[in-house]
């Protein structure tokens, strides 16, 4: 999995007062969590961009006050009405524990259901999993090449292709399916005339 570094500086006072002080400069209040004890800091808000605004999950190596803490991205918090970030958590993640992060479903192949008329319904584009850090892939690759009309991938079948991450979707929701279209059922019915 990709890492994104960062830098921080421990931010002295807690409050609103602080926090809007912050935002007025370009900073954004943050806290990271889950270690020997919480760390409120404060990050410049264009470093997010790569980290907040794309598709991809990403493990982020923090800097703040000289030291570097392995963490994910928790949650994010916007302004309401413009839409700039607030305020945004950290969770400090240990390489020997398992996390629990989002990543994105990629899909590859063309599904023969598709060339005779179906419609490729992509129902989960981000999949919640439990795995060591090591074990976390940049993406959670299906493919497709084998889907009939009708037929679909599902998170039971994700799971006996990856047996070191946990899947924690239901394991009969469908993430990738190929349903019928009207032009496929008309062309199956032509078919038996």
């Amino acid at each position: 999995m990709k890492s994104i570094f960062m830098s921080g500086s421990p931010r002295e006072n807690v409050g609103k007062k602080d926090a809007k002080a912050l935002r007025i400069k370009g900073l954004v209040p943050c806290v990271l969590y889950g270690g020997a004890e919480q760390i409120h800091f404060s990050a410049d808000e264009k470093a997010f961009k790569p980290l907040i605004f794309t598709p991809d999950a990403h493990t982020v190596e923090l800097e703040i006050a000289g030291k570097k803490y392995n963490a994910i991205l928790q949650d994010v918090q916007y302004h309401a009405i413009n839409d700039r970030l607030m305020h945004v958590d950290f969770l400090h993640v240990d390489a020997s524990k398992p996390v629990v992060i989002a990543i994105p479903v990629a899909v590859h192949g063309i599904a023969p259901g598709v060339r005779e008329g179906g419609k490729l319904l992509v129902k989960l584009r981000k999949m919640k999993v439990r795995s060591l850090l090591n074990n976390l892939p940049d993406k959670i690759n299906i493919d497709i090449s084998h889907l009939e009309i009708g037929q679909s991938v599902k998170v039971e079948h994700l799971q006996a292709q990856n047996p070191e991450i946990a899947f924690l979707d239901a394991p009969n929701v469908a993430v990738v399916s190929v349903s019928a279209t009207r032009a496929s059922r008309q062309a199956a019915e032509d078919a038996k005339k």
